[in-house]
């Protein structure tokens, strides 16, 4: 076992992030407005699985199509620095118009997948991999799903206590930590590919 505090921090705040789960309030209230009930259980653990699934066998779908995890990384920076750019500048590059009707297509889509476990997410976690130990990414993963949870259960509360322009706020503070992990994610993982 390779645990690592320090990379299990980093990993925590990069994932934490990308998905960006404070930010997604407003669409978690709408959705919640919209079907009555949100299973927060079922949703976060939907995420989780995804997520640590895509840990694993993201690497060998990479491999089976002849891709290899630096060229991915680089690819997945590109993804973090267009996901920091809507989170700072307000914006919206990427929109998925899929809405469900029922409870449960709400619990999965958008909710768990894509707008928890989305592209941004299993792009961070292989483009991780290729830097950090993988028992210190399923911790922040983990950590992020219990968090993931709390929100969830508390969203209308959460926003009433910070209020939309704190919500703003702590989007655009992430978004600048999130375009710094962008650069040093490209940088470190260009240079792999010219060795």
């Amino acid at each position: 076992m390779n645990f690592n505090f320090k990379e299990i921090i980093t990993a925590f705040m990069v994932l934490f992030a990308v998905i960006d789960i404070i930010g997604n309030i407003p669409i978690i209230i709408d959705l919640r407005k919209k079907v009555g009930h949100i299973q927060s259980e079922k949703a976060s653990l939907i995420a989780g699985f995804i997520m640590i699934l895509f840990l694993f066998v993201g690497k060998s779908l990479l491999n089976l199509i002849g891709i290899d995890v630096n060229s991915f990384a680089v690819a997945g920076s590109f993804i973090l620095f267009f996901i920091a750019l809507e989170m700072i500048l307000g914006i919206t590059l990427y929109k998925d118009d899929s809405n469900g009707s029922a409870a449960i297509t709400a619990t999965v889509f958008p909710l768990a997948f894509p707008l928890i476990a989305g592209p941004g997410s299993l792009t961070t976690l292989l483009s991780l991999r290729a830097e950090f130990a993988i028992e210190n990414i399923i911790i922040a993963v983990i950590l992020n799903v219990i968090f993931l949870y709390i929100v969830l259960k508390t969203s209308s509360k959460i926003e009433r206590l910070i209020g939309a322009s704190g919500i703003q706020i702590i989007r655009k503070v992430f978004g600048v930590i999130l375009l710094a992990i962008s650069v040093k994610l490209f940088a470190q993982n260009i240079k792999m590919l010219f060795i």
